[in-house]
């Protein structure tokens, strides 16, 4: 069963272009490098004058999280620039297990959707 790991971070909403391009170049390509990584995704959210980021990662196993994390898969893992954009460091990660979902390609809908 897939599994899912989320992590969270912010920064200033000045740092945030930034950092988004810091992740782009180094943390993404770091998941990716990794055996057993089905897919990254990023996100990001700007409130007042900070930036919420979410790192979506999917793995095949528990054992390819370790991989990239370490044995202790529930710590969150920084690398050495994040110092210069995060507000604070979390100690840990969310993991989650993953079932399969219909795409919402797949789905009729009637009525026309609302913007978020």
């Amino acid at each position: 069963m897939p599994i899912a790991r989320q992590w969270h971070g912010r920064t200033s909403k000045q740092n945030a272009d930034a950092y988004w391009e810091f992740l782009h170049q180094k943390a993404i390509p770091d998941y990716r490098s990794v055996d057993g990584n089905l897919e990254v995704k990023l996100m990001r959210r700007i409130e007042g004058d900070v930036c919420h980021f979410i790192t979506f990662t999917l793995w095949d196993s528990l054992e390819s999280i370790k991989a990239f994390a370490g044995d202790e898969v529930e710590k969150a893992k920084y690398y050495q620039e994040d110092k210069a954009f995060l507000l604070e460091f979390e100690e840990t990660v969310s993991h989650y297990e993953v079932t399969e979902v219909r795409s919402l390609s797949l789905i009729h809908i009637s009525e026309p959707t609302r913007p978020l």
